[in-house]
């Protein structure tokens, strides 16, 4: 399963949403959106619109390729998992955000390593089939360490003034 989520905006995410569910019926396995208060239903996934953190963790688990805004907590609940997320940002151009911090968090990430950016919409179909193959071939990984979340979070908290 791939699973999408965009987090607990009132501010919706309609270009990822919109982009998953063209790619959804082209993709190897199914995919289930957290959609939140975005306006767009997807027809070609199955969706929700929030969920509480137990659930959100299950669908983590279980999802071969997680997709996700730049949501600092979202990003940190992967990691702890050993999952590397692929990490569209809202942008401030679009109206998905007030301002770009989630750009700067997602730079800042990329930067370690830590996730799969994709700032062109367009390249998030290849970023999630590459992910597909790396996921199959790579062995698998622990969980982040504690010490390494700490880290992520303050480097999250000094980018982004959350």
């Amino acid at each position: 399963m791939i699973f999408v989520t965009v987090g607990n905006s009132n501010i919706g995410f309609e270009r990822l949403i919109r982009a998953m569910d063209a790619l959804a019926p082209k993709l190897p396995y199914e995919v289930i959106m957290q959609i939140g208060s975005s306006s767009y239903i997807p027809k070609n996934a199955r969706w929700f619109r929030y969920a509480d953190y137990e659930t959100m963790l299950e669908h983590f688990k279980n999802a071969k390729v997680i997709v996700t805004h730049a949501g600092a907590g979202t990003i940190l609940d992967i990691l702890m998992l050993g999952k590397k997320p692929i990490v569209v940002p809202r942008l401030k151009k679009f109206g998905e955000h007030i301002d770009d911090h989630q750009l700067e968090i997602v730079r800042a990430l990329e930067e370690r390593g830590l996730v799969i950016p994709v700032y062109d919409i367009q390249k998030l179909g290849e970023a999630i089939l590459d992910a597909l193959d790396s996921n199959l071939k790579a062995r698998p990984r622990r969980k982040t360490p504690p010490r390494l979340v700490r880290i992520i979070a303050e480097l999250v908290n000094n980018v982004g003034g959350i």
